[in-house]
């Protein structure tokens, strides 16, 4: 096993092995049970029932994903699928847990390789299992060749979401080839029904919410970036066809993957839905040496019978009780101030200075400067990659910066994009050959820059060395982390050609292990993960950082799509949002400052505007929102996520409200994009308080109409509803209800 493989594996374990521990609250252990009499497996937790078995062919396979079965259940034993013509054999119609490719296998692998005599077969059987308080770990084999596959399969108490993952061992004599692996297969039985919803987009579009009907054949998302991508997100929920937002089956998953990965999803010709979750096999090639091993990314997949808002609350729970730093009990967002459009690449000591006196005036308590502070960095075209302080620009260091910034009591934060070089650098003058491409070929530049090949030792070495002496000298809390580019040329030249496509998984697992070793090394430092915008977002960087990036888009209406799509995966108390100028650099609209301000507080709330330019009543707008989100933040990144009125589908209402886990407190946002023809605003119908509880009304921004009581029940507000005065074009309302 190589050194990358055994921390993947390490990373791996350690998360599946804390996942079914005791949940918040002292609520009980997931129970896995195993019936050795029959061979059937079951986990339980979070009222989920996940099953499955061993036939009598040794196959493993998949027997009920779904709501809790009582604890006296017992399922039948596994059967293999008969043959329902020579054209359709039984090997592709069972539904297997972890299929291999081969037996006559068509439909798609969780495995497939290739042996030195050009042998690409691989028929799994079951070996052996173990099952403690906290998962089942199963062992498969190969019929003939020393090929051993172990499954780990933990289900969180609270949530019911199971985590799943696969490492393959090469016990032969030779090298064997890995052309593919999956962390899991996961299976439905036939429904002429199913939805199948997931997330695309672009720069500056992210998390576009897609939804459509699956059908005989497949339907695969991916990235083949070599990072997780804005085009696509590796989540996806499939749900019937009654189902609603807050009703009906879902079964959902996202893949812990930060790399190029891919999700498959077929219906074979009976109807029996597949989804397969794990690296790309576009360009992957993973020589194993004998004695070497590969683990898979872990998938991490739940099921809920409250339609898309009860999947989505619950995988938010799950986030940040099991995934998040800080888990379970993630730190709140600092509200943040961030230079970069107020100054772009013209940062000096003077003009951060004035900025960080104006932000600290409206209560930030983060001072975030951006591109421009090292190297001879005067636009993107230079510098990247020389991380030193650049003198004519700071010519005392950054010491008196920082000491003036937490003077003012804010913390300090940096941008850094560790990952890439300039041409034009110090850096890739002395060492061209760090880059990621292949001898004698183009190197493809983007944004002016190439991508530092992390998989190397002597690249992975200079990154923690500079960084932690970076970290080591300023007083830094809080470095973005960004990632501007996808790869191209993914070649590895100083490694022998079978080895070379390691680098599509020794790349990430460096990447993981270098901010798990700053954070040991820096453990006050948080990190969001940025890449262009939301193009890393996923369940494995997130366990290594604090927040991300939503999108470069910061178009307050744009974002209101956008935010409402990355709730469908992941959890409000990571989505960074901003409030910057008008009109917005992406689409010119002009919107007033307050509408900016309530788009934003959905989130982690950052101010980016320019604040040299706004004027004594924008600086009064500024403090009494900043202060009203202080009041209500626990609740937005912390609560219960009710996506009350969508944006989707071109409405022109939306409206979310977030819910307190102990009901002491709900926080609502409302939308209106136009009016007309003197239509009435419909009663917007609350959810999740608590029935009992009477519950004050609070305005924090907008009126709601006359005759509103000042204080009701929560019976009342869900069953009467709240009616906000809104008129025009572009208006916003935000109210907190309050339990007394």
């Amino acid at each position: 096993m190589t050194d990358f493989d055994q921390r993947r594996r390490t990373l791996c374990m350690q998360l599946l092995g804390g996942l079914a521990g005791i949940a918040l609250g002292g609520a009980a252990r997931a129970r896995p049970v195993v019936d050795d009499a029959n061979k059937v497996f079951r986990l339980d937790g979070g009222g989920v029932t996940y099953a499955f078995g061993v036939n009598g062919e040794g196959q493993l396979q998949s027997l009920y994903w779904g709501s809790a079965l009582a604890p006296g259940d017992r399922l039948p034993a596994p059967v293999q699928v008969p043959e329902n013509s020579s054209n359709e054999m039984p090997v592709n119609l069972t539904p297997f847990e972890f299929p291999g490719f081969g037996g006559g296998l068509t439909v798609e692998p969780a495995l497939k390789v290739t042996f030195p005599d050009g042998v690409r077969d691989l028929v799994l059987r079951h070996v052996s299992h173990q099952a403690d308080d906290e998962k089942i770990v199963i062992r498969l084999k190969d019929v003939s060749r020393a090929v051993h596959v172990t499954l780990t399969y933990a289900m969180d108490a609270a949530t019911g979401i199971l985590a799943r993952s696969a490492v393959v061992e090469n016990r032969t004599a030779s090298w064997l080839q890995v052309d593919q692996l999956a962390a899991a297969s996961l299976t439905l039985p036939y429904s002429d029904d199913y939805r199948m919803s997931y997330l695309t987009g672009r720069w500056a579009g992210e998390f576009a919410l897609q939804t459509r009907p699956i059908v005989p054949g497949s339907i695969v998302i991916e990235s083949r970036k070599g990072v997780t991508s804005h085009q696509a997100n590796p989540w996806l929920a499939i749900s019937r066809g009654a189902t609603e937002e807050e009703a009906g089956p879902v079964w959902f998953g996202a893949l812990g993957w930060s790399g190029s990965w891919r999700i498959h999803v077929d219906m074979d010709s009976l109807g029996g839905l597949r989804t397969t979750a794990g690296y790309n096999p576009f360009d992957f090639a993973y020589r194993l040496n004998a004695g070497e091993s590969l683990a898979s990314p872990v998938f991490h997949a739940g099921y809920s019978e409250e339609g898309f808002g009860g999947a989505s609350r619950l995988f938010h729970r799950y986030q940040r009780e099991k995934i998040l730093p800080g888990a379970p009990a993630p730190r709140v967002r600092p509200v943040l101030y961030n230079s970069w459009e107020a100054t772009l690449f013209a940062v000096d000591e003077p003009g951060q200075i004035a900025l960080a006196e104006k932000a600290a005036s409206i209560g930030v308590e983060r001072f975030v400067m951006d591109d421009g502070w090292f190297g001879a960095r005067s636009s993107d075209k230079a510098g990247l990659g020389d991380w030193v302080v650049n003198r004519k620009k700071f010519p005392n260091g950054l010491a008196p910066l920082i000491r003036r910034v937490n003077d003012l009591g804010m913390e300090f934060g940096l941008w850094v994009e560790p990952e890439m070089v300039n041409p034009d650098s110090d850096l890739y003058r002395a060492h061209p050959d760090w880059v990621i491409h292949f001898p004698g070929r183009p190197r493809s530049e983007a944004r002016t820059q190439l991508v530092l090949n992390l998989a190397r030792k002597d690249v992975y070495d200079y990154l923690l060395k500079m960084l932690d002496r970076l970290l080591t000298d300023h007083r830094i809390g809080f470095l973005k982390w960004d990632h501007n580019r996808a790869w191209s040329e993914p070649g590895w030249p100083d490694v022998a050609a079978p080895g070379q496509q390691r680098l599509y998984v020794a790349y990430v697992n460096n990447l993981y292990k270098l901010l798990a070793e700053l954070r040991r090394r820096h453990p006050k430092v948080e990190i969001e993960s940025c890449a262009s915008g939301g193009g890393r977002v996923d369940l494995g960087i997130m366990a290594l950082t604090e927040q991300v990036w939503t999108s470069d888009n910061t178009d307050p209406f744009d974002r209101l799509l956008i935010q409402d799509g990355f709730t469908r995966a992941y959890t409000p108390a990571i989505m960074m949002a901003w409030v910057t100028d008008a009109p917005n650099f992406v689409n010119k609209r002009v919107t007033s400052l307050e509408y900016r301000f309530l788009s934003a507080m959905q989130g982690g709330l950052g101010i980016g505007a320019n604040l040299n330019h706004w004027k004594d009543d924008d600086f009064a707008t500024a403090k009494r929102l900043v202060a009203d989100y202080k009041t209500i933040r626990a609740t937005v990144l912390n609560g219960n996520l009710y996506r009350l009125v969508s944006p989707q589908g071109g409405s022109r209402r939306s409206a979310t409200l977030s819910v307190a886990q102990d009901g002491s407190q709900a926080v609502l946002f409302a939308f209106l994009h136009s009016s007309g023809l003197r239509e009435r605003q419909p009663r917007i119908q609350l959810r999740g308080l608590d029935a009992k509880k009477v519950y004050a009304l609070r305005a924090i921004a907008g009126k709601a109409a006359p005759r509103t009581p000042e204080r009701a029940s929560g019976a009342y507000w869900m069953g009467h509803g709240l009616s906000v005065a809104m008129e025009g074009d572009f208006q916003a309302a935000a109210f907190a209800l309050e339990a007394r």
